[in-house]
């Protein structure tokens, strides 16, 4: 059975996400912003993005797989669910719940470039950079974690603890997960 220990409370997950939200209607002031959602675990930090930016807000959402052997991430991305609406020529903001190697997003990232967006960012709620194997440039990071594996705030393990509103550490027999 795992346990699960708080690691970010979810007061701090609430003050940040708030300043973020701050930060983006200060740098977009007065303009429209499409946010873009990935699939699955972005949601839950989307939403509360969303009612934090003092702008016009829009919002779509991609699936993405990436495939390729073993367990690590190939950064091939296979869509799964594309989005509904055409980013050319709008200010667009992908939210994610977590990066660590990188090579997923690196490659969506490059994709929407190519669908010529007037302005692409990258907002993502939790940053391990030393999991990092691909450059990638994060415009608004919630916080930055060591290398744990980490549930809640639509982050799971098994499909389990996304709708914590904290972040925890996930615990299997006295030894944290990495």
């Amino acid at each position: 059975m795992e346990k699960i220990s708080v690691m970010i409370s979810e007061e701090d997950v609430d003050k940040r996400i708030r300043e973020i939200g701050e930060e983006i209607t200060k740098k977009y002031q007065g303009k429209e912003v499409l946010l873009i959602c990935v699939l699955r675990g972005g949601s839950f930090f989307m939403c509360e993005l969303a009612k934090r930016i003092n702008l016009d807000v829009k919002i779509d959402f991609m699936s993405v797989s990436s495939y390729g052997g073993g367990t690590e991430s190939s950064g091939h991305i296979k869509i799964i669910k594309d989005l509904e609406e055409s980013v050319e020529g709008r200010n667009v903001i992908v939210v994610e719940d977590i990066i660590d190697s990188g090579r997923t997003l690196s490659h969506l990232m490059n994709l929407l470039k190519t669908r010529q967006p007037a302005s692409l960012a990258l907002c993502a709620l939790l940053d391990k950079p030393d999991r990092r194997v691909v450059r990638v440039d994060v415009d608004y990071t919630g916080f930055k974690i060591p290398d744990y594996f980490v549930v809640g705030y639509g982050l799971d393990y098994d499909q389990k603890y996304r709708n914590l509103p904290f972040i925890g550490k996930v615990e299997i027999d006295n030894t944290v997960l990495k």
